[in-house]
């Protein structure tokens, strides 16, 4: 019969006593054993029993999980995600040393996170100078640019916040057990929530009445934008010290793109309560990633639904990752959400070959397209309208198009594949300006770098003619 492994547990007893405000000696006294033991057990020279384990959650009156914690899977991972990263590919580095560094020195490895997410951000923020540049246009430094703020914040965690993900899924079981958000809402913060009519409202869709103990919503909003709104005040009052711890390690030039980013965290944290990680992830898998089905069976939007899919980067629990997009009619670009890493991440988007820009001709209905970039990678993408507003004769509706687009390697994951024969991608580049497709005739400028060609005695079909070096 084999025995179970040794829990060594030191770095996180060490953590533990800190947070407690104690000494060696003085919790060795409240444990009944030596401060040697104590010094011992923190330095990993001795195993952490289960009568020791016991001891510490009956003593310190902790939940018996919090002390066991998941023996550093969490952090393992997280590391794990980060050392995958091509800058690392040259160097040596074991699955199981990686998971020692991570269980044993778990402050070492948070530094280590912390210093990866501060360098993603930087190395975001200059692609975005260098593409100004590139594009004749001087970037003015001591002029910030909050939404670019806002979007290097969330790309350089890939729009993933397992931290986010944990608190919501919580909260969520106890919204359940109370029997919904509004009765969780009363019976937490006492609460009431009333709905009125929009001209009361004065052009808000929620507000928070403090004098009145209530929350007010708009009631021309559908019942997905109405739990949403109930679920975004819900992530206001109980993830604010989360917002700001996360927000402390962000990079910022400007208090909008602070706010802005912490309007990005409480949409996050807002979703995940409406679809919390484990059951929506269990679910996007059985329902294939059909996204009207699980808005379905969320009760949320097609958009809401579309947006968290997004999110589900946590580590350890991975599922298809996937860039979302949304444009107006007039091909302005309102929202960008990236949980792969895609190269228009930032700057695309705005190809007209994309059915994106298409789909208003067919509103709400799904339409799939393969598409390839110059440098020959393939993706999947999946486009709709979406509505907004309305609710009333009269009442002003905005329509807007939404894609989710994944690498054509995870394509098969998807619903929308099934049944289908291969067709021929369609040719799409990042940005016009950062396009080299020479016979594209949907071009709207030439690209950067590229000299163009007098047309006194040839004109291209192409709008612009250019030389092929």
């Amino acid at each position: 019969m084999t025995k179970d492994r040794p829990v060594y547990m030191g770095p996180r007893l060490r953590r533990l006593r800190r947070d407690l405000g104690l000494t060696q000696a003085d919790m060795a006294a409240d444990l009944e054993i030596s401060p040697s033991y104590v010094a011992l057990l923190e330095r990993n020279q001795r195993p952490l029993t289960a009568d020791m384990l016991l001891r510490l959650a009956r003593t310190y009156r902790l939940d018996m999980a919090e002390v066991a914690g998941d023996g550093g899977a969490e952090q393992t991972a997280r590391l794990q995600a980060v050392l995958k990263d091509p800058m690392f590919a040259d160097i040596d580095l074991p699955t199981l040393a990686t998971g020692d560094v991570a269980v044993n020195y778990p402050g070492i490895t948070e530094a280590l996170l912390r210093l990866y997410t501060s360098y993603r951000e930087e190395h975001l923020a200059l692609a975005d100078r260098g593409a100004d540049r590139g594009a004749g246009l001087e970037p003015v430094e001591d002029v910030a640019d909050p939404v670019a703020e806002s979007r290097r914040f969330l790309a350089a965690r890939r729009n993933s916040f397992p931290v986010l993900d944990d608190a919501a899924e919580r909260l969520a079981t106890e919204a359940e057990a109370e029997g919904g958000l509004t009765a969780w809402l009363k019976a937490r913060h006492n609460l009431r929530v009333r709905r009125l009519p929009s001209d009361v409202m004065a052009g808000s869709m929620r507000r928070f009445d403090r004098h009145r103990d209530a929350v007010l919503l708009d009631d021309a909003l559908d019942g997905a934008s109405a739990q949403f709104q109930l679920a975004l005040q819900i992530a206001y009052l109980e993830m604010r010290k989360s917002f700001d711890a996360l927000l402390k390690d962000g990079q910022f030039n400007s208090e909008s793109g602070r706010r802005l980013a912490r309007r990005a965290l409480a949409n996050y944290g807002a979703a995940a309560i409406l679809m919390p990680y484990t059951p929506f992830a269990k679910a996007v898998e059985a329902r294939r990633y059909d996204v009207e089905a699980l808005a379905r069976q969320f009760g949320t939007s097609f958009e809401q639904t579309a947006h968290r899919l997004t999110t589900l980067q946590k580590p350890g629990q991975e599922r298809v990752p996937f860039f979302f997009l949304r444009v107006d009619p007039a091909g302005n670009v309102s929202k960008r959400l990236d949980g792969a890493g895609f190269p228009f991440a930032r700057h695309g988007g705005s190809c007209p070959l994309w059915s994106v820009h298409r789909v208003f001709e067919t509103p709400r209905e799904v339409v799939t397209q393969w598409l390839e970039l110059p440098d020959d990678q393939r993706f999947f993408s999946i486009a709709r309208t979406v509505t907004a507003g309305g609710g009333g004769w009269g009442a002003p509706r905005v329509e807007r198009a939404v894609a989710l687009c994944c690498a054509a390697e995870h394509a098969h994951k998807l619903i929308y594949t099934q049944d289908t024969l291969p067709v021929e991608p369609a040719p799409i580049g990042v940005t016009c300006r950062l396009c080299h497709r020479a016979q594209c005739m949907a071009r709207s400028a030439p690209p950067i770098g590229r000299e163009m060609l007098p047309d006194d005695y040839r004109r291209t079909r192409a709008p612009f003619g250019f030389a092929d070096g």
